[in-house]
């Protein structure tokens, strides 16, 4: 654990230019975006209050109408309509095609397929039989004919071979001859005392060639790289170090100082629209909202309260009492109605069959046990 405590930053030293900039950017930037700030938090309470009170309500109810007329009748048309339809194609499709197909597979293809594969494997077993029968004929005459023929002919080619063997090698002997003294010791003095020295004649007078194009093309190339560094890369740099670097510096400065300044003016603004605004909701309260809640507790409350017990108190008992009125004449009439019903099934049909009783079909299970009682021989009275 480390118990030193950290070295403080360290700060640049800034230049007289800086310190001299700062202050009017600060004034300049914080009289600008105070008005824009101020604007800037009234929009974002404006769009709040409206997304709270308009926007949010009306894309509920938007979203409610899109589901009432696009997903609701969708998902009834497929619930009630395609999805029983698609059951009944289903059922209809298993009956009609399914359940024949299978009875024909079953009871008709497969004794046919089993019938014509018993039949294969019949002719199967005769056509091999036959082809070995075939196949030691064959082997018969290749074995007793074709090969005493086969080694015969090859002793009358091998004779042959020999005598021609002979005959070429006297032949090629006496050509090879001829060839070496008439092409190939006139051809290999021609190479070694004609073609060879025009060869390193002809590559002397390249490499001289090669050699002195090089260095004039080196010597101008040279000379077109000074030329390009006196007259752009010299003066492009004087300009680039003495010129664009301080302008570039200065710029810099007056840009770090312009974004520190707008930071500083957009947190002072905020803190300034705070105060306004909260100054403005003070106001409105004063001068609305507690008169309005004065009247509304001392003025609508208790009218509020005398018009429900002396109105709509015994307006909402006697509708009560309507309605319980009502039910019970409801209520006798239907007793009426299902009386009379009865009545006239008894005069039509005569009095219902009364229902025997029925005796507990199941044993009925042993006493309790007590104290004084027992189940076991030893004990039993």
């Amino acid at each position: 654990m480390d118990l030193e405590k950290p070295p403080p930053p360290r700060h640049e030293p800034e230049g007289c230019l800086v310190v001299a900039i700062r202050l009017p950017v600060r004034i300049v930037v914080l009289v600008l975006v105070v008005p824009v700030r101020m604007v800037w938090d009234a929009l974002v309470v404006a769009g709040r209050f409206l997304n709270d009170t308009v926007l949010r309500p009306v894309g509920r109810a938007l979203l409610w109408l899109g589901r009432a007329v696009f997903v609701w009748p969708f998902v009834g048309l497929w619930r009630y309509v395609v999805v029983p339809l698609a059951k009944g194609l289903a059922w209809l499709g298993n009956v009609l095609v399914v359940v024949p197909a299978v009875w024909v597979y079953r009871y008709v293809l497969t004794p046919v397929g089993h019938a014509c594969a018993w039949v294969a494997r019949g002719i199967g077993h005769a056509c091999a039989w036959v082809a070995r029968g075939i196949g030691a004929g064959l082997a018969w005459v290749y074995a007793r004919l074709l090969t005493p023929v086969g080694h015969a002919v090859m002793w009358v080619l091998n004779g042959l071979g020999a005598v021609l063997a002979a005959i070429g090698i006297g032949v090629f002997g006496v050509v090879a001859w001829l060839v070496r003294y008439l092409v190939v010791v006139p051809a290999l003095w021609v190479y070694e005392w004609i073609l060879t020295p025009v060869g390193r004649a002809i590559a002397w007078c390249v490499r001289g060639l090669v050699w002195v194009v090089s260095s004039v093309v080196t010597g101008i190339g040279v000379a077109l790289y000074w030329i390009a560094r006196v007259l752009f890369v010299l003066p492009a740099l004087a300009l680039y170090r003495w010129v664009l670097a301080p302008v570039g510096r200065v710029l810099a400065v007056i840009g770090r100082e312009i974004w520190d300044a707008l930071g500083h003016a957009w947190r002072i603004a905020g803190h300034i629209s705070l105060a306004v605004g909260r100054f403005l909701a003070t106001l409105f309260r004063w001068t609305f909202v507690e008169p309005v809640r004065w009247v509304y507790r001392t003025v609508l409350t208790p009218v509020g309260h005398v018009v429900r017990d002396a109105v709509l108190r015994p307006t909402a008992e006697a509708a009560r009492s309507v309605g319980r009125a009502t039910r019970q004449a409801l209520t006798a009439a239907r007793e009426s109605v299902r009386q009379a019903r009865a009545d006239f099934r008894r005069m039509v049909f005569g009095e219902p069959k009364q229902r025997e009783a029925v005796t507990g079909r199941e044993p009925r299970g042993p006493e309790t046990r007590t104290l004084g009682s027992s189940t076991t021989a030893l004990t039993k009275d």
